[in-house]
């Protein structure tokens, strides 16, 4: 490791130690404006206002986007658009949520001031308490006071990760009172591996089921198996229930003599199966343990009536890994 490597590493370490610093302080003294702030989104009927300037906006948007993707509506509003027209965007019902270390931005001016002529209520986060920012809000969460991670002091850094580490503990603090489900999660996160990772069975099944009765004819279910093109029939019982499988294991265990049997002398009893409302993702961790390629998907009401199939090429399709 070369001298210049080790000091590259130095660096490194000093400033995540330093923001992992700031952050421990700033749990150490969030107090009752914590709350009051989540109480004052909690009973708003419009949505969350984030706005802020330079690398606070970057932050902004993110908390913005978190807020919104967690069942929160919100929505980023830059203040210097908010001058020229964009305070339209901002409306009775609303709360802003405004971000500046300093509190003294200029160009959050017009956008504190129309909260103010308007009764909108303002939360500010920023790092001064007798700011004007603060002064203006209804609700400020103050910033301690943690060095930048860089030497010289004056880069955004440290700031920032408090700001955005706050956005987050806001947007969990509201999805948990609200009981945010995973489900709802999902509605708003349909692409991606998150949506993949959240899809439930009944997304991905098939409902045209290669179904046979237990006394159907070898040959007819050597057909409907090989139409299907699942691998795979299932046997029901005169109630509908299922009852076996038949893969093509066991066609091979069965060679001899094969066309002279009916499903229910073929099939193996009591297959493994699951129900429609469970993860896609516990799915092919099923079908992976006991090395197979589907799942018939039962009825969760208990009558044992197949209503799905889903494969593995399916999941794997859709990026449920």
């Amino acid at each position: 490791m070369t001298s210049s490597t080790t000091d590259f590493l130095a660096t490194a370490r000093r400033v995540i130690r330093r923001e992992a610093e700031a952050l421990a302080m700033l749990g150490d003294h969030l107090g009752d404006s914590f709350g009051q702030a989540v109480e004052l989104i909690l009973n708003a009927q419009g949505r969350v206002i984030v706005s802020g300037m330079g690398k606070s906006g970057h932050v902004g948007r993110k908390i913005a986007a978190t807020l919104a993707s967690t069942g929160t509506p919100a929505q980023f509003v830059h203040p210097a658009e908010a001058s020229h027209g964009d305070l339209g965007m901002v409306m009775r019902g609303d709360v802003a949520l405004v971000l500046s270390n300093s509190g003294e931005t200029p160009e959050l001016a017009d956008i504190v001031a129309h909260t103010r002529r308007f009764g909108i209520p303002l939360i500010a986060i920023a790092g001064r308490a007798e700011s004007t920012l603060m002064r203006q809000a209804d609700v400020g969460i103050l910033l301690p006071n943690a060095p930048e991670a860089c030497e010289t002091g004056v880069v955004p850094t440290t700031s920032t990760t408090m700001t955005l580490a706050l956005g987050d503990a806001l947007a969990v603090a509201l999805m948990e009172h609200r009981q945010f489900t995973p489900d709802q999660f999902r509605v708003f996160h349909p692409g991606g591996k998150l949506g993949a990772r959240l899809m439930r069975v009944r997304d991905l099944m098939h409902t045209d089921l290669p179904l046979m009765g237990q006394g159907t004819p070898m040959s007819e279910v050597l057909l409907v198996m090989s139409a299907k093109g699942f691998g795979v029939v299932g046997v029901t019982t005169p109630h509908g229930d299922l009852a076996g499988i038949i893969t093509d294991g066991d066609l091979r265990r069965h060679m001899a003599g094969l066309l002279e049997h009916v499903a229910g002398e073929v099939m193996t009893a009591h297959p493994r199966t699951i129900g429609p409302d469970v993860l896609a993702e516990r799915a092919v961790a099923l079908m992976q343990e006991k090395k197979i390629t589907s799942l018939f998907v039962v009825d969760p009401e208990g009558s044992g009536n197949a209503v799905g199939l889903i494969h593995i090429h399916d999941c794997l399709r859709a990026g449920v890994v």
